[in-house]
């Protein structure tokens, strides 16, 4: 009989949790603590009446016993196409609040499986604690682990921060044309042209949202949530729209986060927003490192003046003095609140990452695992930072971006088809051996995801507790 079936991944980082996937006449239930598992849930016609093609599949989150969440969506046995339900776009999929808890989850709508995308729906479910003072709790002012070096950190955070919405996209393609969408595209993916080739021009305009929705949407919830997630470092590339779409555009001409040409987050709100949560939040430190790689000079840069009266405003009437790297490499955890900075903004910060172009193009992770353990083997130093990237960029794998935005439906990104896979292979090697040799003992390191939920956090102040003893 046709069937179409679901890989469940599941994370969770509190005793007495409990996650149920459910399919017709089949439920899988589990409850293992700090484990990346992985499980199948199958939509078959031989569970469903006669003439019925649809069925649910659904998940349950329970806490000894009681309910806290529940979502679900219709899936066609025969087709795989997703019906109603509560998780058919990735837009309907926020990090879920629920007493001291966060509960992260997403759905990949698979295709038919082309260029080796998964031919099966994934959904993963995530379950932490909500981490948002984090580091009053590990390192309070008053105890001696405040007295550590803020380098011996461990930072979670959220890959492209300012790509967690797609508002700002959306506003400056209104009253784009097909020309100039063309290129900006074309510039950002090179092999987006091998779509616009098979499609009219009314259709690369119609098409466009889908492909920025696909292939540079890397977060799925709203700041506040992720940094109440644990997120304690964030790059942000901050410069103003290019010059041909901003010309037609609606936006402010003012500085947004920009993945290549694609604006997002605006610069004042992410500062803005970080500000108020620092304030809110009196032993909490954030590093912000400005970076420019991949921005097209069509986008203007900011001055360092520009820079400095975005920050002046954000700064206005707060108890709040901004650190440098400097600060960052000598002073101690107490220190920095002490002297009132825990907002440390960095500049092209010296840094060494297990990112490789190669080795991150990749739908299982394998490549990935190898590169970090022969990095382990070779044990970096002499920098600022140690940037953990957990994330796969097979956006960087020309028949997958094909595939992502012909073969599918909008919620198809291929960073969400690798996410859970990787997770499973990356994290439990920084929480082991592995994890220890490349972190060594000099320098913040950084744990860093699309996508960020609390298995990643998790892992990344496992990590953050045994540096600081």
């Amino acid at each position: 009989m046709p069937s179409k079936g679901v890989e469940c991944y599941t994370y969770l980082a509190i005793s007495g949790v409990e996650v149920e996937f459910s399919g017709p006449n089949q439920n899988v239930k589990r409850s293992n603590q700090q484990e990346f598992t992985t499980d199948r849930v199958e939509v078959d016609k031989k569970n469903l009446p006669t003439f019925d093609f649809d069925g649910e599949f659904s998940f349950t989150v329970r806490r000894d016993g009681r309910e806290l969440a529940r979502q679900a969506v219709q899936v066609n046995a025969v087709t795989g196409k997703l019906g109603g339900g509560t998780m058919k776009t990735m837009d309907q999929t926020p990090s879920i609040f629920a007493e001291d808890l966060i509960i992260s989850y997403g759905f990949y709508d698979a295709g038919p499986g082309h260029a080796h995308l998964p031919k099966q729906h994934q959904c993963y479910v995530y379950v932490a604690r909500n981490n948002e003072n984090w580091m009053h709790e590990l390192a309070p002012q008053d105890g001696e682990k405040s007295e550590c070096p803020f380098t011996r950190m461990v930072l979670p955070s959220a890959h492209d921060i300012g790509m967690n919405s797609m508002d700002t996209s959306l506003a400056l393609l209104k009253n784009a044309g097909t020309g100039a969408i063309k290129e900006i595209l074309g510039r950002e993916i090179p092999s987006i042209f091998d779509i616009f080739n098979r499609v009219g021009d009314k259709a690369v305009n119609r098409i466009a949202p889908d492909i920025i929705r696909a292939l540079a949407i890397t977060q799925k919830d709203t700041l506040d949530t992720i940094l109440r997630l644990g997120a304690r470092y964030f790059e942000f590339r901050p410069a103003k729209c290019h010059r041909q779409l901003q010309a037609v555009s609606p936006l402010e001409d003012t500085l947004y986060f920009q993945h290549g040409a694609i604006p997002g987050m605006p610069y004042r709100q992410f500062l803005t927003d970080i500000v108020q949560y620092l304030s809110d939040h009196s032993d909490e430190i954030i590093v912000v490192q400005l970076r420019w790689d991949g921005v097209p000079s069509e986008c203007p840069r900011p001055s360092d003046d520009d820079l400095r009266a975005v920050l002046d405003d954000a700064l206005r009437d707060r108890d709040l003095n901004v650190g440098d790297e400097g600060d960052m490499t000598s002073k101690s955890i107490r220190d920095l609140r002490t002297e009132r900075k825990r907002l440390v903004i960095l500049q092209n910060a010296a840094q060494v990452s297990n990112y490789d172009d190669i080795a991150n193009a990749t739908l299982t992770g394998a490549s990935m695992v190898a590169k970090l353990e022969d990095m382990a083997d070779n044990p970096p130093s002499g920098h600022a930072i140690t940037l953990l990237q957990c994330q796969a960029t097979a956006t960087n794998i020309r028949d997958v971006v094909v595939a992502s935005v012909l073969d599918s439906d909008v919620s198809t990104s291929p960073m969400l088809a690798t996410k859970a896979v990787c997770d499973g292979r990356v994290l439990p090697l920084l929480r082991g051996e592995v994890g220890r040799r490349v972190v060594g003992c000099e320098g913040v390191v950084v744990v860093m995801n699309d996508f960020l939920e609390g298995g990643t956090v998790d892992v990344g102040l496992g990590m953050c507790r045994e540096r600081l003893g």
